[in-house]
């Protein structure tokens, strides 16, 4: 079970990661550049997606009575960390989400 809860906060803050990097202000002050607009698009859909992902892995550690109650503690928790690290530490903000695979490989492995 806590694979499941844990891979939800990891979705979570990939989910508002893509979705903040989606708009432009925020990717240039990461990036230095302004966001192509195909790219710009593509991060949205992936954070949408990344954050419907981690609705479904806390439903399936808690079951869909309580599933979206700790979605929504796994959202903020995710929004928190990002609003704390974008503005001093942005590449590592980023770099975060390098975890992600890793723990895709992990839950499969499980």
């Amino acid at each position: 079970m806590m694979m499941w809860v844990t891979g939800g906060m990891l979705f979570a803050y990939v989910g508002m990661l893509g979705l903040c990097q989606g708009l432009e202000r925020h990717y240039k002050h990461v990036w230095n550049r302004p966001c192509p607009r195909g790219l710009r698009l593509g991060l949205r859909g992936a954070g949408w997606l990344a954050l419907l992902v981690s609705l479904l892995l806390c439903a399936q550690a808690w079951g869909w009575a309580m599933g979206p109650v700790a979605w929504f503690g796994a959202l903020s928790l995710a929004g928190m960390l990002l609003v704390m690290l974008l503005p001093y530490w942005p590449r590592l903000a980023v770099g975060l989400s390098a975890a992600v695979p890793v723990w895709g490989v992990m839950l499969l492995l499980a």
